[in-house]
């Protein structure tokens, strides 16, 4: 494959929410006719691709992750009809739809684990994961914790065994080494691909595989339990499971995009996950990019729900890492944002006194790398984090989980819920703002999960401001369209760690990303391009100025140019 250019190197990703997205029926949540109501202004923000969070059949209890039925659409989204009006009205417009496919696990009330709980005996009881207990099935069979907190084991009601769950106790994993599973699974995608969807995020694909024999961690206590990534996490036969999964899906659908999440993935398991030989994935997406100051961290409480500062030395490493040993294969993906994690403006940027600067560089700096910008929508109008005052607002069991252990810990309740509204991924789920109405044009009514009502920060007022976020996202999108941006080489330039600099470099061009990553403003000279003599500032942000070789930035300034060898 080498440096070619695949047609999916081309796209550029929009992730929309459907529960927080649009309403159209005042219910308070969005649903797949909001979707289609909104497909003209995803358009016209220069997307090509939707990912589609879970809209399937599901009990809800991690958020539509925990599917009863992967063949039908839940009805608080729609209808089939409406499911497949939407794939026909996105593709008229030259949007491509991909689903979540949720390949790891299902819902205890799906029809399969309901069998399979019938006993041993029954054909569906080797689709999911089970074990004995130990010391006669009075004991755990191991001492593996899950993602969600607690045991990876839960006992059945009316057998003697324990099955395996990653995730809640509601959502059994998949057994992937019975290939009857693989192939119901491959069955799943296929009616979804006749219907006309062009490819999945695959949720969780890096465990798939366990360890057998279910080995016990070593180091803990008696009665401790703790995380063992290296027994149910990117285990050797992932590839293999994948290349099944994706080249019997691309033997009819040779176009089948599909993006895997690969949230502890190392860059090299990464780049074997996409390597076209041995690998099923086009790109993954991993959680390994943000290096945040965990110093300031209480190790006694989960990292993810303490706010801290972006370590800036550490990312550029880690980005340029990624852009290193991904360039073959098209780059990373690059993204800020998606719905495990909080908004990128107050996670990173500042929310308050730089909201439309920060925003617009920290677009900049992400997505004119070389690789597949994934933008969350809401994103692009720099939309902040949801501000919710109740521990009862937070529908994660992450974020109930750190409060009361926090509380436990003596911290106030002003402070832990401070903390969990600049950290949880409930923070970025908030209705998506439409116009400064009531409920921001999202619904008649309160929406499910809450909602800020802004005057500047909407759709409609940031249409009507050509200076607005939402206009120099579609400027960046415009940008990142370019051969230039698409398939130039990535050059990160050795700067002090108040900037971010790069070059995107091919044949006679060069793009030049200059990003002020501080509240104060910054100089910059740029002698190294004068011999060229030609230049122009391609896309900036406010308050920025260059006098002679200086470029004079402005606190989260920046400021891209291209020069052009052949002038």
């Amino acid at each position: 494959m080498g440096n070619v250019r695949e047609w999916w190197h081309e796209l550029i990703v929009y992730q929309v929410y459907p529960m927080s997205f649009q309403d159209s029926n005042g219910d308070g949540v969005g649903d797949i006719r909001g979707v289609i109501s909104q497909l003209d202004y995803i358009q016209n923000l220069g997307v090509n691709m939707i990912w589609l969070n879970p809209i399937f059949q599901s009990p809800k209890v991690d958020n539509g992750y925990d599917i009863s039925d992967f063949l039908e659409i839940d009805p608080i989204f729609g209808t089939m009809s409406e499911i497949e009006e939407l794939i026909l009205e996105a593709h008229k417009r030259g949007i491509k739809i991909i689903f979540d496919f949720v390949m790891n696990h299902t819902s205890d009330q799906h029809p399969w684990f309901q069998e399979a709980l019938k006993g041993k005996g029954n054909p569906y009881r080797d689709y999911y994961i089970w074990a004995d207990g130990k010391n006669g099935g009075k004991d755990l069979p191991n001492n593996w914790e899950s993602f969600f907190t607690g045991t990876v084991w839960e006992k059945e009601q009316a057998g003697d065994q324990y099955y395996f769950h990653l995730f809640a106790k509601e959502m059994p994993d998949l057994n992937w080494a019975n290939p009857e599973v693989r192939r119901a699974m491959v069955d799943i995608a296929f009616f979804w691909l006749d219907k006309g969807v062009d490819g999945f995020r695959l949720d969780a694909f890096i465990h798939l595989q366990k360890q057998e024999g279910f080995p016990d961690v070593e180091g803990l206590d008696e009665g401790e339990i703790g995380l063992a990534e290296n027994y149910y996490a990117n285990l050797p036969k992932i590839n293999e499971y994948m290349k099944f999964f994706t080249s019997t899906l691309r033997e009819r659908y040779p176009d089948t995009f599909i993006v895997g999440e690969a949230a502890s993935a190392t860059v090299e398991l990464a780049r074997s996950y996409t390597d076209p030989v041995v690998g099923g994935c086009d790109t993954v997406i991993t959680f390994r990019y943000f290096t945040m100051d965990d110093k300031a961290k209480d190790p006694r409480l989960s990292p993810n729900m303490q706010k801290t500062k972006l370590l800036y030395g550490a990312f550029k490493k880690n980005l340029q890492e990624w852009q290193k040993v991904m360039a073959d294969v098209g780059g990373p993906t690059l993204y800020w944002n998606n719905h495990d994690m909080a908004r990128v403006v107050s996670r990173i940027g500042d929310d308050t006194a730089y909201r439309d600067n920060s925003a617009k560089m920290l677009a900049a700096l992400m997505y004119l790398q070389k690789g597949i910008p994934f933008i969350l929508n809401g994103e692009e109008i720099g939309m902040k984090n949801l501000f919710l005052d109740d521990i009862n607002d937070f529908h994660s069991p992450e974020a109930q989980t750190f409060y009361k252990n926090a509380l436990a810990l003596g911290y106030s309740e002003e402070a832990v819920l401070y903390n969990l509204r600049e950290s949880s991924k409930d923070a970025s789920r908030g209705a998506m703002q439409w116009d400064q109405s009531a409920f921001a044009g999202f619904s008649t009514v309160a929406p499910w999960s809450g909602v800020n009502v802004e005057a500047a920060y909407n759709v409609a007022a940031e249409e009507a401001d050509s200076e607005s976020i939402l206009h120099f996202y579609r400027k960046v999108l415009d940008l990142k369209k370019t051969d230039l941006f698409i398939d130039g080489d990535y050059r990160l330039w050795d700067t002090h760690d108040d900037f971010f600099v790069y070059e995107r470099v091919m044949d006679k061009k060069v793009g030049l990303v200059i990003c002020n990553v501080t509240d104060q403003p910054r100089e910059f000279v740029l002698h190294p391009l004068e011999q060229h003599g030609y230049r122009q500032i391609l896309l900036q942000n406010e308050g920025n100025r260059m006098e002679g070789e200086t470029l004079y930035l402005a606190p989260y300034g920046v400021a891209v140019f291209q020069t052009d060898y052949n002038s």
